[in-house]
């Protein structure tokens, strides 16, 4: 059943839209609503999706973003947000991403969780987690904004599927077993230069715990974390700026390398 959102949600799903056809960020919806709430901007997330499922694209999972202290501090709130995957953001590892792919793309260094049974919140434990947890893979997460020049605030980021982009994964799966998540070292590269490290613990002290988190916050939505979906955990160091021409990679200890590269044609 399709669900009925205000004309006023619909408006600014379709002004976050216009960014592509205009090829550059639009102004915040904060800037156009500035009492709009956090669930509002959530409702306006949902339209966008259900218009993307409607027109043939298909939800792969979900993200997780803002798990870092500094990131959550930076916005002024206490807990992470969330966005949807779909099959269409899903680029090879070691693909090129076109300019007409992207807007204003910052790359992260995430651990992906694929599940093998459904996460039905409000009630997700960190072992329910674990319990139905089919393998983790390493990933790089492409954020993108449709709001000019990062200007954003919480609600922002959340209608606008919490800034997601385009995201892609290593190919051999680790049973989650198999590898201390919390302690799990990763270097993330742009043109052979190291720009940063982290480990698990920078996502919520786990990452394990960001996925029960978002199962929870699902649930009042009326969404569960269904088997077969790809969760993207949290970024485990600060997102790193791309521009054309740019190569990255990311190593992760005990995990495959990730790698990425931006084309050179300079017009996003």
């Amino acid at each position: 059943m399709k669900t009925k959102y205000t004309t006023q949600t619909a408006e600014h799903a379709s002004h976050l839209a216009a960014a592509w056809s205009k090829n550059e960020g639009v102004q915040p919806i904060t800037a156009l609503d500035p009492d709009i709430s956090v669930d509002e901007a959530y409702q306006i997330q949902l339209h966008t999706v259900e218009q993307k499922a409607e027109s043939g694209e298909r939800v792969t999972g979900k993200k997780i973003g803002l798990t870092s202290k500094v990131m959550q501090e930076a916005l002024g709130v206490d807990e992470p947000d969330y966005g949807h995957l779909l099959d269409q953001m899903k680029v090879e590892n070691g693909g090129t991403v076109s300019s007409e792919r992207v807007l204003q793309p910052k790359v992260e260094g995430e651990i992906a969780f694929i599940l093998k049974d459904d996460l039905a919140g409000p009630d997700v434990t960190s072992l329910d987690v674990l319990k139905a947890t089919d393998a983790v893979v390493p990933a790089l997460e492409i954020i993108d904004s449709r709001i000019k020049d990062w200007k954003i605030t919480l609600a922002d980021t959340v209608a606008d599927n919490a800034s997601s982009g385009l995201y892609l994964l290593g190919g051999t799966p680790t049973k989650i077993e198999d590898i201390d998540l919390k302690q799990m070292g990763m270097a993330l590269y742009r043109n052979g230069v190291l720009q940063n490290t982290g480990v698990g613990a920078a996502a919520l002290g786990d990452p394990v715990k960001c996925v029960a988190w978002l199962a929870n916050k699902l649930s009042g939505y009326g969404i569960t974390l269904k088997a077969g979906e790809v969760i993207l955990s949290g970024a485990l160091s600060a997102a790193v700026e791309a521009n054309a021409g740019d190569q990255f990679y990311a190593k992760f200890a005990g995990l495959e390398t990730v790698r990425v590269s931006f084309d050179k044609n300079e017009e996003r």
